[in-house]
């Protein structure tokens, strides 16, 4: 079966006989592993259209196990991405990072955008990187329906408005109130809490509700933007068993 999809490439992975394989988040059919003679290194509109970090139009052939490029077209390249390194380390987070958030085959059209809004993003922006990251971290967790609970305590359900829900509970997956961190305190041996403010709170919600092209002049100070990484990945190693990743953003 032919068929055609928008994609970006993620990663480019060697196999025999001179083979590449393509792992793709394509906009009709989600995360897809994609074969192709072509190795991104010609001058071929095809070619040029495999390289990570590129958002092309693409036919393809679809097998039993595998689709195949049939041909490839460059709808926006973000390959010079690889020039500044911060940026590279920035962007390759987050490509790693939608590999692993990713099913096989199952479509995901709003992070599709927000990824390709991320990639626009960061060739407008010379520092404060990590705040473009947290901010698809944010979108990626929403649009997969894992995002973290900031509306009512976790774990008793009350409104936050009707109590000072001053923590969030790794384990429990969103914010808790005081009476739930004392029993938490009670019954588990290291409990992953970490105290926070509504600030945090506000920053994680504005995030997940704001189109991206809001975040292209948004800056968090580095105290906010490391506390607020270092709770996201360990919500995500918690939940998701999303950690250690390659590409690890150690700019922050």
């Amino acid at each position: 079966m032919i068929t055609d999809t928008e994609g970006i490439v993620l990663k480019q992975i060697k196999t025999v006989n001179g083979r590449t394989m393509l792992v793709m988040f394509s906009r009709k059919f989600g995360r897809i592993s994609v074969g192709t003679n072509l190795t991104g290194a010609g001058k071929n509109k095809s070619a040029l259209a495999t390289r990570p970090f590129t958002y092309g139009e693409y036919e393809l052939f679809k097998g039993r196990d595998v689709y195949n490029l049939n041909s490839g077209r460059v709808i926006r390249s973000y390959f010079d991405i690889g020039e500044d390194l911060d940026k590279f380390m920035a962007a390759s987070y987050v490509m790693e990072l939608t590999d692993r958030i990713l099913m096989e085959e199952d479509p995901q059209p709003k992070l599709f955008g927000n990824l390709a809004d991320f990639l626009e993003a960061i060739t407008k922006r010379s520092k404060k990187l990590d705040t473009l990251v947290l901010a698809y971290i944010v979108k990626a967790l929403d649009a997969t329906g894992t995002m973290p609970e900031l509306d009512c305590c976790a774990c008793c359900g009350r409104q936050r408005g009707n109590t000072k829900a001053r923590w969030f509970s790794v384990e429990e997956g969103g914010i808790i109130c005081p009476d739930c961190v004392n029993e938490a305190r009670e019954t588990q041996e290291k409990p992953l809490i970490y105290p926070v403010d509504f600030d945090i709170i506000n920053i994680l919600g504005y995030f997940r509700k704001e189109p991206f092209d809001r975040f292209v002049k948004l800056g968090l100070d580095d105290e906010m933007a490391a506390k607020l990484m270092d709770i996201l990945k360990s919500y995500m190693a918690y939940h998701l068993d999303i950690s250690n990743l390659k590409s690890e953003f150690i700019s922050i």
